[in-house]
């Protein structure tokens, strides 16, 4: 009798470590986000080189903004993603390969080995290419009606002039005209 209970809870104790683990885990993988969020392709961010120098810029009337979408590139997120599962993975299956097999080093490596892989698989669930928000932007320039999509908030801006920045020929960096409302404050 005493037999069948100390088993049953060893066995209690392992489902629990193999929970935990699979816990961890999958909430560290949510925790490191795993999208690129595209800030950097905003019309208003500039690479250290093109700080401090002349850029062409011009007066447009902006005649309609409409919400878009804007591929961006998650290829870095997506191989984080992956080292980050796949070296949690390890360390959980070693831990529950530890556990389940009363502490051998063969379950250990070989649980490390099963969680590495797992986990380096789960990783690689991240898709390499995400959608951010972004706004379609119809202006007139120089007597041509045209249309620029970027990344922004629709709040950023509004019909009526802006200045338009360009730094190569087909480059249409059109600059907020408007100021996007604080966020509410949590009134809890």
């Amino acid at each position: 009798m005493l037999n069948n209970s100390a088993e049953t809870l060893r066995m209690s104790c392992r489902a629990r470590a193999f929970g935990k683990a699979g816990i961890l885990l999958v909430s560290t993988l949510f925790l490191f986000g795993c999208a690129a969020t595209g800030e950097n392709l905003q019309s208003n961010v500039y690479k250290a080189g093109q700080v401090n120098t002349a850029q062409a810029a011009k007066v447009v009337n902006i005649l309609a903004v409409m919400p878009a979408k804007i591929e961006v590139d998650n290829a870095q997120q997506k191989k984080e993603a992956e080292v980050v599962g796949g070296l949690l993975g390890a360390i959980g299956g070693g831990v529950i390969g530890n556990t389940t097999t009363n502490h051998s080093a063969g379950g250990t490596l070989l649980g490390g080995a099963a969680g590495g892989v797992g986990g380096a698989a789960l990783g690689s669930l991240v898709s390499d290419k995400v959608l951010v928000d972004g706004v379609s932007l119809t202006y007139e320039a120089d007597g041509k009606t045209l249309n620029s999509a970027q990344v922004g908030k629709l709040c950023e801006f509004h019909p009526g002039k802006a200045i338009m920045i360009s730094t190569s020929p087909m480059e249409t960096r059109i600059q907020p005209n408007a100021t996007c409302p604080p966020p509410a404050a949590n009134k809890n």
